[in-house]
């Protein structure tokens, strides 16, 4: 399997953007999937997580700013991030849990004015 994330991109502080992990298996037949990122000099941290059954999570840092969803006929995921503070930029990194772990590539978000 693999996971193509797209969506990054250069936004001002308060804007919103809409990331999307794109498979080649269906989004469903990953029991997790998740949003990862990693800002320069920090160590990669979770952003979101939703497992098989639709449990979702959220770390702390997120307070109701973004959501995490799958379209089941896209074989997507996707983090609408809202309310953008400089803090958020990182690149982040769609993963999927499917007997082994996959990771995309990344996609670069920056927040600045």
């Amino acid at each position: 399997a693999q996971l193509v994330e797209s969506g990054g991109g250069l936004v001002q502080p308060g804007g919103s953007l809409r990331l999307s992990c794109a498979a080649t298996e269906s989004i469903f037949s990953f029991s997790v999937m998740a949003w990862y990122r990693q800002a320069p000099g920090k160590q990669r941290e979770l952003v979101a997580r939703i497992a098989g059954g639709g449990t979702i999570y959220y770390a702390d840092f997120v307070e109701g700013r973004f959501t995490i969803s799958r379209d089941r006929a896209m074989n997507t995921a996707f983090l609408q991030m809202n309310s953008l503070e400089p803090e958020d930029t990182a690149v982040y990194y769609c993963y999927g849990h499917r007997g082994v772990g996959y990771w995309g590539q990344g996609t670069l978000v920056t927040v600045s004015s």
